[in-house]
């Protein structure tokens, strides 16, 4: 007999790198439930859609009430805003702070501890390569370093008990973000390989993630970045 298949959440599933892993999911054979602001139009039998605004926490914990005990969370719901000195709005901070930040909290803090209490599960964050810092995007780094320590947190407190969070960090990606009409003054710096991330790379990566193959993986903020991070 078949055994039940399993069931991952992934916020930003409708675009981009949520997208990228809700396909790759889909075809290794998960069950998946997108949780986006809008539809996603994905027409997969396995595939269903939760509609929230992952920028506002009382969303966030409706949503998560009604997910149960998955067996992966990958919150890759995401915005960028940058700013330099002199020109940084708060309205911009708190947005990000919301969505990348406190909505990975709200998700976390009750998954998690089923997911321990069941024995098994995973949580990877798309980070970002800048979280370590960058002229002009303080605020997105920010946001995107938080998750490391928070990732690192989680997993020291459920490491024993069959759960593993990793951070997945890529450079910059081929995906709507970068034509979002809030960065049009601040464009991407292409990786050293000569050409942006794609989704699908960063999908591959977090599938591996969330494989029994990886069950010794906790902790970690994995780049994925094309050669940005190498000495040059």
């Amino acid at each position: 007999m078949q055994s039940e298949a399993r069931r991952a959440v992934v916020t930003g599933s409708s675009s981009g790198i949520g997208r990228a892993v809700t396909d790759r999911l889909l075809s290794d054979g998960w069950q998946v439930v997108g949780v986006n602001r809008g539809a996603a139009e994905i027409d997969h039998p396995a595939f269903t859609t939760l509609r929230a605004d992952l920028g506002q926490g009382a969303d966030v914990d409706r949503v998560a009430a009604m997910l149960g005990t998955p067996d992966a969370v990958v919150h890759a719901a995401g915005v960028m805003r940058p700013g330099q000195l002199g020109e940084l709005r708060h309205d911009d901070t708190e947005l990000m702070w919301r969505l990348h930040v406190d909505a990975a909290a709200r998700l976390a803090n009750p998954l998690l501890p089923r997911m321990a209490e069941a024995g098994r599960g995973r949580m990877v964050l798309i980070g970002s390569r800048v979280s370590s810092g960058m002229p002009g995007r303080s605020q997105y780094a920010a946001s995107k370093a938080a998750l490391v320590a928070l990732a690192r947190s989680w997993a020291a407190e459920v490491v024993a008990r069959g759960v593993t969070v990793n951070v997945v960090s890529p450079a910059a990606t081929e995906t709507p973000m970068l034509v979002d009409p809030g960065r049009t003054s601040a464009q991407p710096k292409l990786p050293p390989i000569g050409r942006l991330i794609r989704p699908d790379e960063v999908a591959a990566l977090v599938a591996f993630l969330l494989s029994d193959a990886a069950g010794a993986i906790t902790g970690q903020d994995l780049l994925i970045c094309g050669g940005s991070s190498l000495p040059r």
